[in-house]
């Protein structure tokens, strides 16, 4: 073969363009369609589709497959972010760090994203992305966020006939969802989610607990991130306050008083209402405890293994914000304490009812990264209180059965697309070992870990040095 065909092989096999057959040999998988472990097992990926799962004593391995060692290991479906955005969406950044930003996730074994501030740009990335042009997750984009004051990247929306065009709009442009933040009236928010129901399109995203409430985005079916709305929901009836620790309303200490006000006995009925109206629930809880509800040191900060990925001057930036912020210093630990407690009793109440967790992370956000804050998101709804088997479902089914992918994605079985992670430990003993990886099979392609990490030493630098910001 000359120097040229074979220069080329090389380079439509990096893409996906020419498939490849491969095989982990010995492997323990974790299907995700049930809570099992099947051991020992051989599973044959080809075209980018899982092909055979099956004893590895009876199945049969194509001589032209690629074997990957599994023995002692554990295969899952490929994780989901519902929750994140990218450094390059904002004027921040070069937009051309964007693919890099993409393999940041795939290295961290990240196959699903779902962006919650949407842009032309992010409409471009996924049909690359599909295409198979650029190494990246299968991406879901909400539309720019639909809101009652400009806040940069939004539709304003101030009467229902402007809000309804801007479903309608957000619908034609190609957007995956109808993302809603704060400041709407309620007569705006209403005209907006019966536009989404009425194109079929989710309506997601925040419930301002001051215009509209968590029961009226309850009554609309709207998927709700954060627990926006839970806390005031809470407040015992009679309260001498109503607001409280939702949203943009966590900057004020004075609505951290409202915890000495809570009915817990409302926590229950909060749950049932939920799973009633739109099952699927995404806390953000890591972001959400380790941003406000804990003391977060230097030392710490420091410590972190995405803190490369940001330049010395945002760095800075950051640590000053926790040295100097009003809210930071003037909220006592005990009252915080009690939040993340109220927060962790939903999540585990909303499951228990039946509800659906999914897993979020809500990066880049006060120095967290996205790729690495999954594993942080799995790990604090472990603490919350749910089974690994359930903090695991909220990455891999619980996304894919909301997004209508279920048939194609979210576990491991035969016909499925091959977005998997080759873990050294077992996850449902540990979650943490979502952390610990041989590699990651994205769309029926194979990265070993030492290849992901060469991307993330590379990709850090280049990063960090598209900052352009003031």
């Amino acid at each position: 073969m000359n120097f040229v065909l074979l220069t080329v092989m090389i380079a439509l096999l990096s893409t996906g363009a020419i498939a490849q057959t491969f095989a982990f040999i010995d492997v323990n998988v974790i299907p995700m369609d049930r809570e099992r472990v099947l051991r020992e097992q051989t599973v044959v990926v080809r075209d980018g589709l899982i092909r055979e799962i099956g004893p590895a004593r009876r199945v049969s391995v194509p001589s032209n497959a690629v074997r990957i060692d599994g023995k002692g290991k554990f295969l899952i479906p490929g994780l989901a972010d519902m929750h994140t955005h990218l450094l390059s969406d904002s004027d921040e950044y070069l937009d051309s760090i964007a693919p890099d930003e993409l393999r940041v996730m795939v290295a961290n074994g990240v196959t699903t994203v779902r962006f919650m501030i949407g842009t032309p740009e992010l409409l471009d990335l996924r049909a690359r992305s599909k295409r198979g042009e650029i190494v990246g997750p299968a991406i879901i984009v909400a539309s720019p966020h639909l809101t009652g004051k400009d806040q940069g990247n939004n539709f304003v929306v101030t009467t229902p006939n402007e809000a309804r065009e801007a479903v309608r709009r957000s619908k034609a442009a190609g957007y995956d969802q109808i993302k809603v933040t704060t400041f709407i009236k309620p007569e705006v928010y209403e005209a907006a989610a019966a536009e989404a129901i009425l194109l079929g399109i989710k309506l997601v995203g925040h419930a301002d607990s001051r215009f509209v409430g968590v029961e009226r985005a309850w009554k609309y079916g709207q998927q709700i991130e954060h627990l926006d709305g839970y806390l005031e929901f809470l407040i015992r009836e009679g309260a001498p306050i109503t607001g409280s620790v939702s949203d943009l309303y966590i900057y004020d200490p004075e609505n951290w008083k409202s915890l000495d006000h809570i009915d817990e006995s409302r926590i229950e009925l909060a749950a049932r209402r939920t799973v009633a109206s739109n099952p699927f629930v995404n806390p953000t809880q890591h972001f959400m405890k380790n941003s406000f509800g804990r003391l977060r040191t230097e030392d710490e900060i420091k410590k972190q293994p995405d803190l490369p990925f940001y330049p010395a001057r945002v760095q800075q930036q950051w640590l000053d914000f926790y040295k100097k912020n009003r809210f930071i210093n003037t909220v006592p630990l005990d009252r915080r304490a009690r939040w993340i407690e109220l927060r962790n009793k939903l999540i585990v109440a909303i499951h228990r009812a039946g509800g659906k967790i999914m897993a979020g992370s809500d990066t880049p956000e006060f120095l967290w990264l996205y790729g690495f804050g999954i594993h942080n998101e799995l790990k604090a709804l472990s603490e919350a209180g749910l089974s690994n088997f359930a903090v695991l479902a909220a990455a891999t089914r619980n996304p894919h059965e909301f997004l209508g992918s279920l048939a194609v994605a979210g576990t491991v079985e035969k016909g499925k697309r091959a977005d998997l992670i080759l873990l050294d430990r077992d996850p449902l003993r540990d979650i943490t070992a979502t952390a610990h990886r041989s590699g990651v099979m994205l769309k029926g392609k194979w990265f070993a870990q030492d290849e992901l990490d060469r991307w993330l030493e590379d990709i850090a630098p280049r990063i960090a040095g598209s900052y352009k910001g003031h």
